[in-house]
């Protein structure tokens, strides 16, 4: 877990912990809820392997391209998608889980805790299967056929999988502390070299490097409804960045939200069905629209048929649509846009205190120095880690469009057909371009993926660039500060702090972390210089902020 990032890794150390509990509390009438199979077909799938890095079964298949993404095509009525999926990805998935689970435990307070929160959760989620189509329950209940039995203690295989569909939107409606700061941007006409819809996405999920690091790229052909493809993690139906074959495009970008008394429908969920059944805008907004959500989001929809691209703006209790007049652009940050919303307070407050309002303002001055956008300069729009005005606000800074923390970042061309897909680390690597109108047109897929690689964006040089081996470092060294913080045990050497400091040197919050250090050891002089020297850097957020100057107050008056 990232902690020395504080805003996302609080997001999900609190979501992954909530989760826990939300598993592991049983949860009255729907414990013993299975759906309904019997109407479906099923062939039982009989994997055959090809190699170390390639699986398949009859027309579905598993594979790893050279830039170590996981290729997934599958293809069925929902019971088969989902054992096709899980029997391909199976290894994968239950690492998948082991990774979760590992860093769930992490985050677990004391048995009393527990106690406290289990009488509240017990019952939080007993809705959230009345919320979900019968046909993609009948999709999980086949992938979670081939989960792991080590975590049955928690919970049914079936309800794990269900469940941690709604991980993003269980941890996000839990807590009002902070949130993931993805960024996504549409352009057209006049904006782009060939006048075509284009789209990009950072998102920006971090759950550890080892959850990052089996990317997959799902190809998916459904019995009813529209091929699409997705960009997540094995064990995933939900979609998160996706385009269909008729060229609509979804990525969510999550909002502030208000706690809301009862698990709905997970946000992953209804994006995925937009893809799998609309083929223009105005159905994407009549499904969103039908949907009971339990979170706040942004789904960026870009549409091959409109040339366009809207922002539907759900939450529990309002509904929203952001349109474009007079210009062909649209920016997303993590922050409502609608009218819908323009008296919203809390939406009022979130803009003036966190990063998103300066990740839009950042967008438009890309945009000014950037004209007449193609793959490659979009690329590079996503992976841009300066502040406002080309200023240096640390490497990991929130406020900056390319976090270093994305779990992928993607680039869609909805009226071509074509997606890139970025490579670790990050969003740095390779990014690998696909071609949907050659992968859906009955082919043998494996050879219809190769055909676009030499439209592959090349690695960004940063990521092999001692500066990020120096970001990389400070992670680490970030990581023994706060170990130390937490430890009033442990004491680092005198040129530990000096040292870390310097392989950050813009970033704000390896002051501060020194300054909490030295507060701790009694050290108030030092710690008086570092937050002094915090408060000169980009700090994140408001908040963020106020509590450096908090801890600078609490010092003075040590002093004194």
């Amino acid at each position: 877990m990232r902690k020395n990032n504080r805003p996302t890794a609080l997001f999900w150390g609190i979501q992954l912990f909530l989760i826990f509990f939300l598993i592991s509390c049983g949860v009255s009438k729907s414990i013993h809820h299975i759906p309904e199979i019997s109407t479906y077909a099923l062939e039982t799938p009989k994997v055959s392997k090809i190699n170390d890095s390639t699986f398949s079964f009859n027309r579905n298949y598993l594979t790893k391209n050279k830039q170590q993404i996981w290729e997934l095509y599958i293809k069925g009525n929902p019971l088969q998608l989902g054992y096709n999926n899980g029997a391909l990805t199976q290894n994968l998935m239950q690492k998948q889980e082991e990774i979760f689970f590992s860093k769930v435990e992490g985050f677990v307070p004391s048995k009393f805790k527990q106690k406290l929160l289990r009488g509240f959760l017990k019952w939080y989620n007993r809705k959230m299967y009345l919320n979900v189509r019968e046909d993609y329950q009948a999709e999980l209940y086949g992938l979670s056929q081939y989960s792991s039995d080590k975590y049955n203690f928690i919970a049914p295989k079936y309800l794990r999988s269900l469940y941690l569909h709604g991980a993003h939107d269980i941890g996000h409606a839990m807590q009002d502390l902070a949130m993931v700061g993805c960024t996504s941007l549409a352009v057209w006409n006049e904006n782009t070299e060939d006048g075509d819809l284009l789209i990009g996405r950072n998102f920006d999920f971090y759950v550890g490097d080892d959850f990052a690091k089996n990317k997959l790229v799902e190809f998916v052909e459904p019995e009813t409804g529209i091929p699409y493809m997705s960009v997540s993690w094995p064990g995933m139906i939900g979609v998160v960045s996706g385009i269909n074959k008729e060229g609509i495009t979804v990525t969510i970008n999550a909002g502030k939200s208000k706690i809301p008394l009862t698990a709905k429908t997970p946000i992953s969920l209804v994006t995925r069905e937009i893809l799998q059944y609309a083929k223009n805008i105005d159905e994407a907004i009549a499904i969103a629209k039908k949907r009971k959500v339990f979170v706040s989001e942004s789904i960026l929809v870009g549409s091959a048929q409109d040339k366009n691209a809207v922002i539907i703006e759900v939450s529990p209790k309002n509904f929203g649509v952001y349109k474009v007049e007079n210009t062909s652009r649209v920016f997303c940050t993590n922050h409502f846009q609608s009218e819908a919303y323009k008296d919203d307070k809390r939406n009022q407050k979130h803009i003036i205190e966190s990063h998103s309002q300066y990740r839009y303002e950042k967008l438009q001055e890309l945009l000014q120095e950037n004209k007449k956008l193609n793959p490659e300069k979009m690329a590079a729009i996503l992976r841009d880690k300066s502040g406002l005005k080309g200023e240096k606000i640390g490497y990991g800074n929130e406020k900056a469009i390319n976090q270093l923390l994305a779990h992928h970042a993607v680039i869609f061309s909805p009226e071509k057909r074509l997606v890139w897909v970025s490579s670790n680390p990050y969003q740095l690597g390779e990014f690998v371009c696909y071609d949907l109108n050659e992968i859906f047109s009955g082919k043998q897929a494996e050879e219809s993926l190769q055909a676009k690689t030499a439209l592959n964006i090349a690695r960004d040089p940063f990521a092999d660039s001692e500066e990020y081996h120096h970001y990389e470092m400070s992670k680490k060294l970030g990581a023994e500060v706060n170990n130390a913080i937490d430890h009033k045990d442990i004491v680092l050497t005198d040129d530990f702090i000096p040292y870390y400091e310097s392989m950050n040197p813009d970033f704000w919050l390896v002051y501060y972390q020194a300054g909490r250090y030295y507060f701790g050891i009694n050290e108030f002089e030092k710690a008086k210089t570092e937050f002094e020297k915090a408060l000169t850097k980009e700090i994140t957020t408001v908040p963020d902020k106020q509590n450096v100057e908090k801890y600078l107050k609490k010092t003075l008056k040590k002093l004194r």
